[in-house]
């Protein structure tokens, strides 16, 4: 078969950048911006959680949108917005993403699951030694004229014994930093994981519970981990046990745990992520836990620090940049992971379609009859769709997606460069 090269030009790469645009909401750290700005990309800023109102009006003029945690993309947003190439979740959880129905429209999420996990590590750390020492509430006092000098109901935490439940990138961190400071730490997950320094991990969540001078919850949020603190598990802990949960907020049943502070089985609790959250700063806040002494309330903060949203912002961004300029799907939570190099001299094409028999025949079909030459192809799959990276030879690649595209199983073709 003749060779009919084809060398994208700079002028026709930027041309394809140059048309995509980008929302980032509720305050993702600036360096997202200037690092897809300096790509060519058009980016647009969005200080608040937009509602999904907000968002079907909006999104039709953006190609790629960024999140964090409040912000629902549900499945009638995404039926309505199919053009959406990518979503990235500037945090770690993704749950507020219909992610099913963003794999259904070929929309890759991303997420960055490792650039906070230290920054919610030592926020547990921290609130764990304030409840010992209840500094919550002496702090208020001070603040308020009162001078409460006593060691009574304050503890050290070392020799203590910490429950971790979740041992996962936060959950292992925060192993580490307890026991360097003298805890004996044990831990609980449904899957197996390899213990850090002499950290325990126990069977059952019941039997870490009973042991547990501190339980600190790092689970997300799925149907097996709503409402897995209830009054049953709360009963089951220690008299006198913290409870400290910067995971989800349908983890712990919170008036089953203002029940048991009342009634002071549960010393203290620190509570970072609630049923039900503000959208913005400026809507007011209310728990049932407001006003108990020994806790400690925090508007979902635990990662937020100057440092990690800094490096979320370069993980996301980046995790962007390589699947738009090079079609590159790791990392991504919801689709098939690919990554190829970049091969000079080639275009390359980007299909994802329904995971069915003969769909890459086809596409096969359509390159070889017209007379381009294909110089590497990978294709992985899940149970629901396959992601097709090629790299070809081509007069008129652009023409060639187009007929790609239409195939009946294709779902999305894309020119990459």
């Amino acid at each position: 078969m003749a060779r009919a090269t084809a060398i994208p030009s700079q002028s026709f790469l930027e041309a394809l950048v140059s048309e995509l645009k980008i929302l980032l909401t509720e305050n993702i750290h600036a360096v997202a911006k200037d690092k897809l700005s300096e790509e060519g990309f058009k980016v647009d800023l969005l200080a608040h959680s937009p509602s999904e109102d907000e968002l079907m009006q909006i999104l039709p003029q953006y190609q790629i949108l960024g999140i964090r945690s409040k912000t629902e993309i549900t499945q009638k947003v995404l039926e309505a917005n199919k053009h959406l190439l990518t979503i990235g979740c500037f945090c770690i959880g993704t749950n507020q993403v219909d992610l099913k129905n963003a794999r259904k429209w070929g929309v890759p999420v991303f997420n960055a699951p490792h650039s906070n996990t230290r920054s919610v590590a030592e926020l547990v750390i921290a609130e764990m030694i304030s409840l010992s020492r209840q500094l919550g509430d002496r702090n208020t006092q001070a603040h308020q004229g009162g001078w409460v000098k006593s060691a009574e109901g304050a503890h050290e935490v070392r020799g203590k014994t910490l429950g971790i439940v979740g041992y996962g990138h936060i959950g292992s961190q925060v192993s580490v930093l307890a026991e360097s400071m003298g805890l004996k730490v044990i831990f609980y997950d449904i899957v197996k994981k390899l213990p850090l320094g002499n950290a325990i991990g126990k069977a059952t969540l019941n039997e870490l519970l009973a042991e547990s001078d501190f339980v600190t919850l790092h689970v997300p949020e799925t149907p097996e981990t709503k409402d897995m603190i209830s009054k049953k598990e709360l009963m089951a802990m220690k008299k006198g046990a913290h409870v400290i949960n910067a995971s989800r907020g349908t983890v712990v049943v919170i008036e089953d745990l203002v029940e048991a502070l009342k009634a002071k089985h549960i010393a203290g609790c620190a509570i970072d992520v609630f049923p039900e959250e503000p959208a913005s700063n400026k809507v007011k806040f209310a728990s049932p836990l407001q006003g108990l002494p020994n806790v400690i309330l925090t508007p979902h903060i635990g990662g937020s620090t100057e440092e990690a949203q800094y490096a979320i912002g370069l993980e996301v961004a980046e995790s962007f940049r390589r699947y738009l300029r090079i079609g590159s799907s790791s990392g991504a939570v919801n689709f098939p992971n690919v990554d190829l190099p970049v091969k000079q001299g080639t275009s390359r094409l980007l299909n994802v379609h329904r995971n069915e028999p003969g769909v890459l025949g086809e596409i096969n079909g359509i390159i070889s009859k017209a007379g381009a030459n294909i110089e590497g192809q990978y294709l992985s799959t899940d149970p629901e769709i396959g992601y097709l990276v090629m790299d070809v030879h081509a007069t008129q690649v652009q023409a060639l997606a187009e007929q790609i595209g239409k195939l009946s199983r294709s779902i999305r073709t894309r020119v990459v460069y």
